[in-house]
């Protein structure tokens, strides 16, 4: 099964871009990939899959886009830090 997307750009910013990539569509693809990744919708060796990467080329692919597994995001931090800001309320 395969999948297409259809991303519709104003025709001077999809010239533009166009030039400016040698393969557009596996661009969108990496950052779609890395982006459901980082929101751990994807784990790693399904990263991997999507990439057609081994694992170690996974690994390095992620380093240099400063991903690392089991990092927090936004979103965690926020919930600690409504979990500390609920629990010094508590103490009062």
């Amino acid at each position: 099964m395969s999948l297409m997307v259809r991303i519709d750009l104003p025709p001077d910013l999809e010239e533009k871009l166009l030039t400016e990539s040698s393969d557009l569509a596996a661009e969108v693809k990496e950052a779609y990939a890395l982006e459901l990744f980082r929101r751990g919708r994807l784990g790693h060796h399904d990263l991997s899959r999507m990439l057609g990467l081994d694992r170690f080329e996974t690994d390095a692919y992620l380093k240099r886009h400063n991903v690392f597994e089991g990092s927090l995001t936004m979103e965690d931090l926020e919930a600690d830090f409504q979990t500390l800001r609920n629990l010094r309320s508590e103490d009062r």
